[in-house]
């Protein structure tokens, strides 16, 4: 990709039935300005498809439908106020009429104390149905935050009234007695700007669509925060039907919706910052690599996060109920601090989870025991890990040291160096010589 000023390619994901690859990196724009990117390759003919701009770099992006992928973008609002609109872009993009889409805009979202939307990836709702490993949810519920109406009626009183007007004077009222309060201690810049933000967005906000996710759904998953630029929580969105295509009226027509954000399904807080993500084969259980801020912890500075554990947890989360499920996996290490964190791409099968890690070694678990099964040593950070979709027992681990590594199970490397038993007709034939 360096004709195309690549500096580095940084994800990868096949499209369902693997005639398509996506790719994303971070491309070096006008004047030294960095700015993600992703593009679509043909595997039948090996040629380029489409690019399409991706901001901030490390949302990277991922396939929707078989032909159809989702993009980001990011517009600064203030100083540490910001929202995210993620796009529905076709993979097929030469198209012969100005008046066909080939993109639409997905969601526009709100984001505070200067956290951003990244690490998008779709849950299929379908496959809820046949899981290929049942988990033991008795555990307790993990912060879970569902951010819908708490009833339909709610709902139906809502969109019946519509948005709440915003009146120029109550704004100012509102501004003065947060401002000349005598009882409150002054606020800081960046705190009247989250509060100014809030109060904006409490009238502009579509509230969920409210129904029950159905067979035909998918989930939009990413990182994001409330508290501060490290991604600390993990918000989930519905992906309903009509909204997998880039069909519709063209972009310019129908702008009355711009002027509102939209409101998220559910957010998970991990209370710590989330260094990886990964979905089990039947896409009903999120694991997700955190790094656990320390216990009472309280954020006074959006731009100062919490120090960071050095120990990885790998939490689990079943989508379907929206719960923590199973205790926390544990045995990976990282030791860069917030700003510097690396993204360890972690990949499960039915039976196994693997993850890298900063400590120069690749981790696999047992899913059905939690117990850690394999270490496997590089020289340098281990940044990705992915099992055969065709053999669970056989791992690639992808590191800093410009390696890529292949490792199978004692139990598969016994079966292949085992001395096979010669045919019998082969046996017989030599007998008779």
């Amino acid at each position: 990709m360096r004709p195309y000023n690549w500096s580095y390619s940084q994800f990868s994901q096949f499209n369902q039935d693997d005639s398509l690859l996506l790719a994303s990196g971070v491309f070096l724009g006008p004047h030294s300005n960095s700015s993600g990117e992703i593009v679509v390759i043909s595997l039948d003919t090996f040629v380029l498809l489409s690019r399409v701009r991706n901001k901030p770099y490390d949302v990277f992006g991922c396939w929707l439908t078989e032909t159809s992928l989702i993009s980001g973008n990011l517009h600064r609002i203030g100083d540490i106020t910001s929202c995210s609109v993620l796009w529905l872009n076709n993979a097929f993009q030469d198209v012969e009429s100005e008046n066909v889409n080939v993109v639409k805009r997905l969601f526009k979202i709100q984001n505070l104390n200067a956290s951003t939307i990244r690490t998008v990836m779709v849950a299929d709702c379908s496959r809820f149905d046949s899981p290929d490993l049942l988990l033991d949810s008795s555990a307790p519920p993990g912060r879970v935050f569902d951010l819908s109406s708490d009833s339909d009626h709610e709902e139906e009183e809502e969109e019946a009234a519509g948005p709440a007007p915003v009146h120029t004077e109550s704004w100012r009222r509102l501004l003065h007695g947060l401002l000349d309060a005598p009882a409150q201690p002054p606020l800081a810049e960046r705190m009247l700007e989250t509060r100014v933000a809030q109060l904006l967005a409490q009238g502009r906000t579509k509230p969920p669509e409210g129904s029950a996710a159905c067979a035909r759904d998918k989930l939009l998953i990413f990182t994001t925060g409330c508290l501060t630029y490290s991604p600390h929580q993990i918000g989930i969105k519905q992906i309903l039907p009509h909204q997998m295509t880039t069909a519709g009226p063209v972009l310019g027509e129908g702008q009355g919706s711009d002027a509102f954000f939209d409101a998220l399904d559910h957010v998970i807080d991990v209370h710590g910052h989330i260094v990886g993500m990964g979905l089990s084969p039947d896409h009903r259980y999120l694991y997700v690599n955190s790094r656990a801020w320390p216990s009472g912890s309280v954020v006074a500075d959006p731009m100062q996060p919490p120090p960071i554990a050095e120990e990885i947890d790998l939490l689990v989360f079943d989508l379907k109920t929206m719960r923590a499920v199973k205790r926390a996996l544990r045995a990976h290490r990282a030791y860069t601090p917030n700003d510097e964190c690396f993204f360890l791409f972690l990949d499960v099968s039915r039976d196994f989870v693997a993850s890298g890690a900063e400590d120069r070694h690749g981790y696999v678990w047992d899913r059905h025991y939690n117990i850690c099964l394999a270490k496997l040593r590089h020289q340098d950070v281990v940044n990705s890990v992915v099992f055969s979709p065709q053999e669970q027992e056989l791992l690639l681990t992808a590191s800093d040291d410009a390696t890529i590594k292949a490792w199978r199970s004692p139990r598969t490397v016994r079966a292949l160096q085992a001395p096979r038993p010669r045919p019998f007709f082969s046996w017989f034939g030599s007998q008779r010589r």
